[in-house]
């Protein structure tokens, strides 16, 4: 099972992920949702993510994104968008127009909600199954992703915390995404970053 760190606003704590022995596979940034207090403008994003960020792949997390923004940050340093609200055949354009690996984002309160995954399935990379939050660690059923295909890559979301059993997300998830969890104060908590991180390696070479 990998691992998404979402929500990194800071350089100290973007270059702790980096060098961590246990690093993640993914961090995410908030590109263009200004509601959330992990928003980066334009200008801070651009600086933070001009980095050398070893085996990471960076994450560009965007809500209904229009054309112009998209144009915008087409040369930043990201390998993947992570699209919310934008339907099955806008996503194809922008995979295409762009170059990038999608995960595409569903936010789930049932099982019609989760069932939407089919309409992605042939487009995008990855499923990400969120909560109805956004910008909120809200949380979700989350045994209602229990019958998406095992050939399905599906990320998992939703209040998940740091210092959970991880071996419960194992059977459900290749990857899982933590953001809120991970702050003290609404800031990235270092220490629990490094719990969490631990926590998977524990989880991943026991199985």
């Amino acid at each position: 099972m990998q691992a998404k760190i979402c929500g990194v606003k800071d350089r100290i704590t973007l270059e702790y992920i980096i060098n961590h022995k246990h690093s993640p596979k993914f961090v995410g940034f908030i590109c263009n949702y200004p509601k959330s207090k992990r928003y980066l403008d334009f200008f801070e994003l651009q600086n933070l993510i001009d980095i050398e960020k070893k085996n990471i792949k960076f994450v560009a997390v965007l809500v209904k994104p229009d054309e112009n923004f998209l144009k915008k940050i087409e040369n930043l340093n990201f390998e993947y968008y992570q699209l919310y609200d934008v339907d099955p055949e806008e996503t194809e354009i922008i995979k295409n127009k762009y170059k990038k690996k999608i995960i595409s984002a569903l936010t789930i309160k049932n099982i019609d909600d989760v069932k939407k995954y089919k309409n992605y399935e042939k487009i995008s990379d990855i499923i990400l199954f969120d909560s109805k939050g956004y910008e909120k660690s809200m949380s979700f059923d989350h045994s209602l992703i229990k019958e998406v295909p095992k050939n399905l890559k599906t990320m998992l979301a939703g209040n998940i915390k740091y210092n959970d059993d991880l071996e419960k997300y194992l059977k459900i998830a290749d990857i899982i995404d933590l953001s809120g969890s991970l702050e003290t104060n609404n800031v990235k908590d270092l220490n629990k970053i490094n719990i969490f991180l631990n926590n998977l390696k524990k989880v991943n070479d026991k199985n």
